[in-house]
């Protein structure tokens, strides 16, 4: 193999797509395909949709909207993804299985064929007085399983959410293998402005990892506000792309020769390995 080609091979372009989400599921699945092709012709190999991509955020929009996996949304993804030649992250949309509903992403390879299933773990529940209250329990019942998928550059973890904020995921991911973490979310007005980014540069650094959140467009509108600003945030904890409020698509060229040089730079891995062992020494 040339020095080029094995330069070329640590780096992809990875695409988050910010897509306004309207109540009308047929309208969202078939912008999506524009998108996506899209964010193919300008060099995407990964492309990632937005928590609920396929209907409004919201407890009386889940059971409205669920369907079976595989589905109508599910094989739309399919499609697309053979279509454009991606690996597409299908977001996340309500799931009905066994008369429980679920919020679940799929991710789909560039043949078309489905790679994994994943059910959001940590479920949000917060109650922020005079702000926000919001109970996804009340409808949605929690996945029980961590979901990776390779690509011919690197293993991706996926999570939803509020799962960022739960660094344990994170970690196992990282010790899994994953170089890159894609999180569809749906921050809102509260906890956007003030942990969005916040959460993904810390996930970012303490895994040396790149992360990325990918959100729906701000619709004021909507009974349920996302914060937007989709990001992606690179191992030394920087912003490397970054949207607005606005339906964009967001580009980012993950390079993971330079992940590997912060690894060996500030090799917090290692520590935290030799750390563990001696926990375990002390229990013993």
């Amino acid at each position: 193999m040339s020095d080029n080609m094995s330069r070329a091979m640590t780096k992809f372009r990875l695409a988050l797509i910010q897509l306004m989400v309207s109540p009308l599921k047929a309208s969202n699945l078939s912008r999506v395909g524009l998108f996506v092709k899209e964010a193919a012709s300008k060099g995407a190999k990964v492309v990632a949709l937005p928590e609920c991509y396929n209907s409004p955020y919201g407890t009386k929009y889940f059971s409205e909207n669920a369907e079976r996996i595989p589905g109508e949304s599910t094989q739309v993804l399919s499609e697309v993804a053979k279509d454009y030649s991606v690996y597409l992250i299908g977001g996340s949309i309500p799931e009905e299985e066994n008369s429980k509903l679920y919020n679940t992403s799929t991710v789909f390879a560039p043949d078309g064929s489905m790679l994994l299933k994943y059910r959001k773990t940590h479920l949000f529940d917060i109650d922020v007085p005079g702000k926000i209250h919001f109970q996804e329990s009340e409808t949605l019942s929690p996945g029980n399983s961590l979901c990776t998928f390779d690509t011919p550059c690197c293993k991706v973890g996926i999570g939803i959410c509020y799962d960022m904020r739960f660094a344990e995921l994170a970690q196992i991911y990282t010790k899994k293998g994953c170089q890159l973490l894609v999180y569809p979310g749906a921050f809102n007005m509260t906890t956007g402005p003030a942990h969005w980014e916040l959460l993904q540069r810390a996930r970012a650094v303490d895994n040396q990892v790149y992360v990325a959140a990918v959100s729906p467009a701000r619709n004021e509108k909507s009974s349920y506000v996302a914060w937007g600003h989709s990001t992606v945030v690179n191992p030394w904890g920087e912003v490397v792309a970054k949207a607005g409020s606005e339906e964009t698509i967001v580009y980012a060229d993950i390079d993971l020769k330079y992940l590997s040089d912060i690894r060996q730079q500030i090799p917090v891995l290692k520590q935290k390995r030799h750390d563990l062992y001696c926990v375990q020494a002390m229990k013993d």
